[in-house]
C-alpha cells in the first residue's frame, strides 16, 4: 500500500534534527538506504517529493550545497526520480563524520531516533492487507550492506522493538511483519496519524474477520441440520418400507409423517409446526434414528 507508506513518511519529516549530532545520524541513514559514494562525493536518490525537500534541507543544514544530478520519470508509478549530487571538500568532511558518529549512535537517543526516521525515509515501504487477505501487515527497511541492516535492528532493539533480517537480491532488509510490531515501530517514530490510519484498518479487519466467522459458522450449522435431516428423512422412508412406522406410537409415528412431509425444514422449523419443544423433537428424532438402526441390523 504505497499510499500508507507515503503517510508514515509524511508523518516522519516533521521531525526535523534539531542537533549536529542528529542531522549526521540522518545523513548516515540516507547514505545506507539511497546513496552511493562518488569519487568526490556522494549521489541520493529519492522518489517522494516531501522526502527530497528534506534531504536538501538536510544537507544545507550540514553545509553542502546539493545540485540535482537528473530528474526521470517513472511512468508506472507515475511519480518523478531526483538523484542529488553532494561533491567536494564539504561533502567528503560530512562522509569522515557520519563514519565516526556511527560507533556512537546506540548511546544517543535522539540521534538513534533521527538515524531510524531518516531509514524509512530513505528506503523504507509499509504494506497493510488487502480485502479478503490473510496476512499482509509487513513494514521494511533496505539497505546496500548487510552490516548497515543489522546496525538498524540494533538501533530497534534499543527502544524495545525487535526486527529480522533477510537478503533480497543484492540487498539486506530489515523488517517486522505484525500489526502490533509495527504499531510499536510507528509509535516510537511518532508517526501519529499512520498509527491512526493502522489503528483504524486493523479494527476494519476485526470486524471483517468476525462477520466471516459468524457466516461461516452459520454456513457449517446449516450444513450439518441439511444432513441430519437428510438422514432423518432415509430412516423413516426405511422404517415406513419395512412396516414398521405403522406400529410406533403416536407421538413417534406422527413426528416421522412430519419428517418425512417436509425434508428440508430445519429441528426448530418442524418443532414449531408440530407444536413441540426443539428438546422434545430431538429426543423423537433421536429414538427414531435408533429404530432405524436396530431395523438395519435385524
Amino acid at each position: 500500500m504505497a499510499n500508507f507508506t507515503n503517510e508514515i513518511k509524511r508523518d516522519l519529516v516533521a521531525f526535523f534534527p534539531t542537533t549536529r549530532a542528529g542531522s549526521l545520524a540522518a545523513m548516515a541513514a540516507f547514505l545506507s538506504t539511497s546513496g552511493t559514494l562518488t569519487d568526490d562525493g556522494f549521489e541520493i536518490v529519492s522518489e517522494n517529493e516531501r522526502v527530497a525537500e528534506y534531504f536538501q534541507r538536510l544537507a544545507e543544514g550540514l553545509g553542502i550545497q546539493p545540485q540535482i544530478l537528473e530528474v526521470t520519470r517513472d511512468p508506472k508509478r507515475k511519480r518523478d526520480k531526483l538523484t542529488f549530487y553532494c561533491g567536494g571538500t564539504s561533502a567528503e568532511h560530512i562522509l569522515r563524520e557520519t563514519r565516526s558518529l556511527r560507533e556512537h549512535l546506540e548511546e544517543d537517543e535522539d540521534a538513534a531516533l533521527c538515524y531510524l526516521r531518516a531509514a524509512f525515509l530513505g528506503g523504507g515501504s509499509c504494506t497493510l492487507p488487502r480485502d479478503g487477505a490473510s496476512t499482509g501487515y509487513h513494514l521494511e527497511c533496505v539497505f546496500f550492506t548487510q552490516q548497515r541492516a543489522e546496525e538498524f535492528c540494533n538501533l530497534l532493539s534499543g527502544f524495545e522493538l525487535f526486527g529480522k533480517l533477510v537478503a533480497r537480491g543484492d540487498t539486506f532488509v530489515a523488517y517486522v511483519k505484525s500489526r502490533e510490531a509495527i504499531s510499536d515501530v510507528l509509535s516510537v517514530l511518532g508517526a501519529d496519524h499512520a498509527l491512526k490510519k493502522l489503528d483504524a484498518v486493523s479494527a476494519a479487519r476485526a470486524r471483517s474477520n468476525n462477520r466471516n466467522r459468524i457466516q461461516n459458522c452459520m454456513a457449517g450449522n446449516a450444513d450439518k441440520a441439511a444432513i441430519a435431516s437428510a438422514a432423518q428423512t432415509v430412516a423413516v422412508k426405511q422404517l415406513q418400507a419395512s412396516g414398521k412406522l405403522q406400529t410406533l406410537p403416536e407421538q413417534l409415528r406422527i413426528t416421522a409423517l412430519a419428517r418425512l412431509e417436509n425434508p428440508t425444514l430445519s429441528l426448530s422449523e418442524l418443532a414449531e409446526l408440530l407444536g413441540v419443544s426443539k428438546g422434545g423433537l430431538n429426543h423423537r428424532m433421536r429414538r427414531l434414528m435408533q429404530l432405524y438402526g436396530e431395523n438395519t441390523h435385524d
